[in-house]
């Protein structure tokens, strides 16, 4: 029998329910107070996931009811015919279990999918009432087909001498006076928001410390220009100042004037498509963000129509200095992954123009608070409006979605929780605390459709987790052991130049494994990789000596081992993991040792209040009200329990079970 007529999923990525209690309990997130008193949860709000603990085969599991073991969606990244290369895995073709939302646009509801990193693009149906936007990619809707050009800082001065591009040159604000030439940089490779979907990659990095890049890391581009007395202008002040932003790796370059206020004092820059123009782009306030600001954009020499956000960050009373943001550029016309493409038209036209993401920030508090989190405010405000504008007039039934800024900016932050960085450990928790009260305000953006008859499920993917000790590797570039470690113990062996020493390359005649995904080892086994070298029946016992290997790893610190489980593929089967699709010997990182998530088993906690659990929330009809059950509530269950709230057949692969304590009657 049905429950509801209407169910939205509201997948927020990354949403740890540790921290999450712990905000609630402190008043800093009473709408997500108010949702848990009108519906039920477990009782510490707490789902369990699957392995690893990370976005696309976790949000896969979320949308089938299948184990990634089932699904085959086993990792971030899934293996090609080379063991070194691997692709990202979020393309759902790949999937091998049937989605939810195919099922319910089946039994005849008008179902949508919102930005789902998890098996949702491209649609698997062609049934008319399936309608699906992007989820190539984990950022935001469009960030990896639209996204022309990466954000950047243009630092203007009176000492400097001639108009630069610097690319990928800063980590945060706080940048000299640039004085001397530097020849323009060339164009620098994708940024993060790059096609992601079917991107090979060269994985197994052999020095540890090529593998600590963390997104806090990640460089920008920097744009330096003189500030001068304004010439050649149609028309400007006769005092006035100007400077030059370069834009799309300066192909683009965009006169600019310094204006004053009517006490004479600088404190707004106004941005040119040239010094013939009357009118301005744009007229920014000092300290005042501001978006949708259309310009042009230059991708492989064609000309686009793209949105920027920016924020004039410090502009001199006396104009002889300023700090400007400028957000990646979008173009607002790409609607390569949208289905039906007429969605994105709509969008625009009527809520506005898909927002970018932002990484910079590194350890600035000034970039992390007025530009990463301002930018994710405004993408939370075109997130909401948007699939509220499409619940409002479109008539869908079913909704799923997926927002991406705890986990953006968690990655920036949460590694910083305990031992701090440029930033004290208190400011760096300030601002995590910052990204759950933005959070909040997102779930209040959606209270209303309660009193519309909605059933609601506030889901997330995975938390993260600060933490406790100095972890010896990074997880940008490499999996949560490095291959140095398979170098030391003699399973992975390199190359030689011609003095003897070592090359950052594969000697795949004497390699026997190799750890090329994160967690995940691979034999290098005859007859099934492409330079096979071990006997199938060797890989038993060599197996079982890598595996005593991992076990005698220890932390300098304590002695503890770091390794809290190993298993062969079989019996990862046991932790929903392993499959034809994963590697013959998958591990776990012990507690304390973890980075940030998708190392250890879904239960681990970390400092300073972190866990890598999800959340599970539901209110609305069907839905008992201030309830919370002591069941354990996993990750398989979310869609058993969507299917019986709306009366429709399970998936085929679906192996979870409704989660019938919370149901009312």
């Amino acid at each position: 029998m049905k429950k509801t007529n209407k169910v939205f999923v509201l997948g927020i990525d990354a949403l740890d329910p540790r921290l999450l209690k712990q905000y609630m309990d402190e008043g800093k997130m009473p709408n997500a107070k108010k949702f848990l008193e009108r519906g039920a949860a477990q009782t510490r709000m707490e789902m369990i996931g699957g392995h690893p603990t990370v976005t696309p085969p976790m949000w896969t599991t979320l949308a089938t009811g299948a184990n990634p073991s089932t699904h085959g969606i086993t990792e971030y990244y899934r293996r090609t015919e080379d063991l070194d290369i691997v692709a990202h895995n979020f393309d759902s073709t790949f999937c091998k279990a049937e989605q939810l939302w195919n099922v319910t646009a089946e039994a005849g509801l008008k179902t949508l999918v919102w930005h789902w990193p998890g098996s949702s693009w491209p649609p698997t149906s062609d049934n008319p009432n399936l309608y699906v936007v992007d989820g190539t990619q984990p950022g935001g809707p469009n960030i990896g087909t639209a996204e022309v050009e990466s954000e950047l800082l243009l630092v203007a001065g009176t000492k400097t001498d001639q108009v630069l591009f610097r690319s990928k040159a800063a980590s945060d604000t706080n940048i000299p006076c640039f004085e001397t030439g530097m020849e323009l940089a060339e164009e620098s490779s994708n940024t993060v928001g790059a096609r992601m979907q079917a991107t090979e990659i060269k994985r197994i990095t052999i020095a540890r410390e090529e593998n600590v890049l963390e997104l806090s890391d990640i460089p920008f581009d920097i744009v330096y220009s003189p500030i001068k007395p304004a010439k050649g202008w149609e028309s400007a002040p006769e005092d006035g100042l100007e400077c030059t932003l370069l834009l799309s790796k300066g192909l683009l370059r965009r006169p600019c004037l310094l204006l004053k206020n009517e006490a004479g004092v600088y404190d707004k820059l106004a941005i040119y498509k040239n010094k013939k123009t009357d009118a301005p782009i744009v007229v920014l306030e000092n300290d005042v963000y501001a978006s949708d600001i259309i310009d042009e954009s230059i991708k492989h020499d064609e000309r686009l129509m793209v949105n920027r956000n920016m924020r004039l960050l410090e502009i001199a009373p006396d104009g002889s200095s300023l700090k400007l943001w400028v957000s990646a550029a979008m173009d607002f016309n790409n609607d390569a992954v949208w289905y039906p493409k007429s969605l994105l038209k709509d969008i625009t036209e009527n809520v506005g123009y898909p927002q970018p993401i932002c990484l910079a920030g590194g350890s600035d508090e000034r970039l992390i608070s007025k530009c990463m989190k301002a930018t994710w405010d405004r993408a939370a405000k075109w997130n909401a409006d948007s699939i509220k504008y499409l619940a409002e007039t479109k008539g869908f039934e079913v909704i799923f979605s997926h927002f991406h800024n705890v986990d953006m900016q968690g990655h920036m932050l949460v590694k910083y929780l305990k031992k701090g960085s440029k930033l004290s450990p208190e400011t760096c928790q300030r601002l995590f605390e910052d990204v759950y009260i933005q959070t909040d305000e997102y779930i209040g953006y959606f209270m209303g459709m309660l009193d519309d008859d909605w059933t609601i499920l506030i889901v997330s993917d995975h938390g993260q987790v600060c933490p406790e000790y100095e972890p010896e590797y990074g997880m940008v570039g490499g999996s949560s052991i490095t291959a140095v470690d398979m170098v030391r113990f003699g399973y992975t062996v390199l190359q030689k130049d011609e003095n003897g020493n070592d090359l950052h390359e594969i000697d795949w005649s004497k390699t026997t494994a190799v750890c090329n995904r994160m967690n995940q080892i691979c034999i290098n086994l005859k007859g099934r990789e492409k330079h096979g070298i071990v006997d199938p029946a060797d890989q038993f016992e060599l197996e079982e000596r890598i595996m005593t290997d991992l076990y005698s790893l220890r932390d300098k610190e304590t002695g503890h081992r770091t390794i809290s489980l190993a298993l062969r593929n079989r019996d990862a089967i046991l932790l929903g993991s392993g499959g034809p699709d994963s590697g013959d010997i998958i591990f776990y990182l012990a507690e304390g040792y973890n980075l940030d998530h998708a190392d250890g088993l879904s239960t681990l906690d970390g400092a300073c209040g972190t866990s890598v659990r999800s959340v599970f929330i539901a209110a609305g009809p069907g839905i008992k009200e201030n309830y919370l059950t002591e069941r354990v509530v996993k990750h398989v269950d979310v869609t058993p329990t969507i299917a019986t709230l709306l009366d429709v057949r399970m998936p085929h692969q679906c192996e979870g079970a409704p989660i019938y304590q919370i149901f009312e009657n």
